[in-house]
């Protein structure tokens, strides 16, 4: 096995070689965020359904809200043979537009969030 030796000792073109055959990885730093209320935007919505569209650049996703006592009927209805409706009507609690990186951003994030909560 042959011993390395110093960059200064090396070829010129061996040194530059072993330098730029290197491919610096990309740095990522710490910022704090602060988000500054807007109206009423810092009150939480409660949402128990979600939608996500997406569009040319863009990604929606619709949080609605179905009150829970229609949900919780809708199983014991089909199981006694009833009629379902064709449409179940809730409330749109709000609608986010994002960029896809935002989107990948969000979704790197729910994981996270995802698996520390089956840790515990």
């Amino acid at each position: 096995m042959a011993e390395k030796k110093p960059a200064a000792e090396q070829p010129a073109e061996q040194a530059a070689a072993e330098t730029t055959a290197q491919p610096q990885q990309p740095r990522t730093i710490g910022l704090g965020v602060r988000l500054v209320p807007a109206g009423d935007s810092d009150q939480p919505r409660v949402t128990n359904y979600t939608s996500l569209t997406l569009a040319p650049g863009m990604a929606f996703i619709d949080f609605g809200f179905f009150e829970p006592a229609m949900l919780a009927a809708l199983p014991r209805v089909a199981q006694q043979g009833g009629k379902l409706p064709e449409a179940i009507n809730g409330r749109l609690a709000t609608r986010v537009a994002m960029s896809y990186e935002t989107l990948s951003n969000l979704q790197q994030q729910l994981t996270s969030a995802l698996q520390g909560l089956r840790k515990t």
